[in-house]
């Protein structure tokens, strides 16, 4: 059996991941929402945002994906709450790795998925409004 190569943070993230949306998505109340895939793992990302005078006001996810995608955006999901929409977007694959307190290298694109969906969601709620 190999080792687990990834931090404490990132097992706990993967593990008991934070804001994942079970069950029926369309039985969430949400604002807007994005969907986005990544050719080079085949993972995919569905973000939901709640936002009340320009600020998210909660955030719900599903994926397709690996342990790194799935603790790279639980990580996301807490960092973005309470931001504003351009405050989010600054949130990157950088400060979602710093907060898991790293990835392996080869897994650092899996940080991007979920600034993507959050980045689709955040497009898509600015073309409706």
């Amino acid at each position: 059996m190999q080792p687990w190569v990834y931090s404490e943070t990132v097992k706990e993230h993967f593990l008991n991941p934070r804001n994942f949306l079970m069950g029926d998505e369309t039985k969430y109340p949400h604002d807007t929402e994005g969907v986005v895939g990544n050719p080079i793992c085949g993972d995919q990302m569905k973000m939901f945002l709640c936002v009340q005078d320009g600020k998210i006001t909660d955030v719900k996810w599903k994926t397709y994906g690996c342990a790194s995608a799935i603790a790279s955006t639980s990580a996301l999901s807490e960092l973005v709450k309470g931001k504003t929409l351009d405050e989010a977007l600054k949130v990157g694959p950088r400060e979602i790795t710093d907060c898991l307190g790293g990835l392996p290298k080869h897994k650092i694109h899996c940080s991007v998925l979920g600034h993507e969906a959050l980045a689709a969601a955040i497009e898509n709620y600015r073309k409706s409004e």
